[in-house]
């Protein structure tokens, strides 16, 4: 895509705006039952993203014009790398927290695999769904899980089918459907919070960031303890994720497949598609952000100052913020660069994430500083922009898709996304 596009001025005065309004209203605590269900900032900026996308709603296109939705897709990626660095910079001071829960943190990555214990019978026994079921519940269907289902079965077959109406589904609503949900068993106090702040790392950028942000939102005295368990945990997911995925998960969900479903197995291989999967693909490899490095300093810096005056009404001045804001740019575009020549693969956010660990462990010079500084940045308010410009970046492929996903998929996509929630934090509280 063009740079002058990724560039228009009015892209990021809009998201900007949004993200202000979005931080002015703040916290909204609902009482439910015996707790509360919170709605974060990032909540109102993905709505108010939706209100105005060109795609949804055809009067908006006068003030955003189309070409500028498409133009904020590819900075999405780009928005959540400075949050990525945040977050990373509250586990090097808490290294030693972390390392005295050492097994809790580790093995509570096996919780992951609920995500098929309650979706799977449900999708079989109840919905009667066949083997879409199985792509649909082995994960919560990223693109390295997208990847795996794609080679081992192919897009076109029924696993394929429910891979990728779980990922359009995660793509839609993932976020705030984490979010809701990490808040309001918070604030029910029967797990403990680093159990759930564990439990939020699951592989998934924006869905760390809001499951987190929940978890920090609703105890603010803890907030820095949680985010370095949660960072500490997406980053294990990062690296042993798709090996779970792999020789664990998949062929775990095969086995409760059949269990199942039973005689059903031979009739449902030639089940009609639900789902049109090629209208939507995970990002290709020349889409990553690390493969143009002198377009992605650019926009990066575009980027970090939306981020920047987002933090203006909940966190520091534009004056107190401004050396943070330069810090996590600087350690954003230096994990890119890792990235891009490191002579073997992790995801960026992966090495953003290891970058701004190390620059903030206890005995790397000058880490007091740096961490100082980063204090006048708000965990909650530069993820905040990431969500307006999702809202802004649906396109009619994936308006499509959600359509046909039916809403077989989408029960079966909030039961994944609890079901590996709830169980990575059950184990993490065992082990805690």
């Amino acid at each position: 895509m063009k740079l002058s596009l990724l560039l228009d001025w009015r892209l990021h005065v809009l998201v900007a705006v949004a993200s202000l309004i979005s931080e002015a209203i703040g916290i909204i605590k609902i009482p439910l039952g015996p707790g509360s269900l919170l709605l974060l900032p990032l909540f109102y900026a993905f709505i108010i993203g939706l209100l105005v996308n060109p795609h949804l709603f055809s009067a908006t296109s006068r003030v955003v014009p189309v070409k500028l939705s498409e133009a904020a897709a590819p900075i999405i990626l780009l928005s959540i790398m400075p949050f990525i660095a945040r977050f990373g910079s509250t586990i090097g001071p808490a290294i030693e927290q972390i390392l005295s829960a050492g097994p809790a943190l580790i093995l509570q990555e096996l919780g992951n695999l609920g995500t098929m214990l309650i979706a799977m019978p449900f999708a079989v026994l109840v919905l009667k769904m066949g083997r879409e079921a199985i792509g649909a519940t082995y994960s919560i269907a990223r693109e390295p899980n997208i990847a795996i289902i794609s080679d081992k079965y192919g897009l076109k077959g029924p696993e394929g089918i429910g891979v990728m109406g779980v990922y359009v589904v995660g793509t839609m609503f993932g976020t705030l459907w984490f979010a809701l949900m990490a808040g309001y068993l918070t604030t029910l106090d029967i797990f403990d919070p680093r159990a759930l702040a564990m439990a939020c790392g699951v592989g998934s950028g924006s869905m760390v960031a809001a499951c987190s942000g929940a978890i920090a939102g609703a105890l603010p005295a803890m907030r820095d303890e949680l985010l370095a368990f949660a960072g500490a945990s997406n980053l294990l997911t990062y690296a042993t994720g798709l090996y779970i995925s792999l020789f664990i998960a998949l062929p775990l969900a095969e086995r409760i497949f059949k269990w199942c479903s039973g005689r059903r197995v031979a009739q449902s291989a030639g089940a009609k598609a639900t789902v049109a999967p090629d209208l939507a693909t995970p990002p290709s490899a020349e889409e990553r952000p690390e493969r143009h490095l002198g377009q992605t300093a650019i926009v990066m810096a575009v980027v970090c100052a939306v981020a920047w005056i987002s933090n203006t009404i909940n966190g520091g001045s534009l004056l107190e913020a401004l050396p943070g804001m330069v810090i996590l740019y600087a350690m954003t575009m230096l994990g890119l660069l890792i990235t891009r020549f490191a002579p073997f693969y992790l995801p960026g956010v992966a090495w953003v994430s290891l970058v701004s660990i190390a620059v903030t462990l206890p005995w790397f010079p000058g880490n007091a500083w740096i961490v100082s500084q980063l204090q006048s940045v708000s965990f909650l308010a530069i993820v905040t922009p990431v969500l307006a410009y999702a809202g802004l970046a649906l396109s009619p492929r994936e308006f499509t898709m959600f359509r046909q996903v039916g809403w077989k998929l989408i029960i079966v996509s909030l039961l994944v996304f609890t079901g590996t929630f709830i169980g990575s934090a059950v184990v993490a509280q065992a082990l805690l």
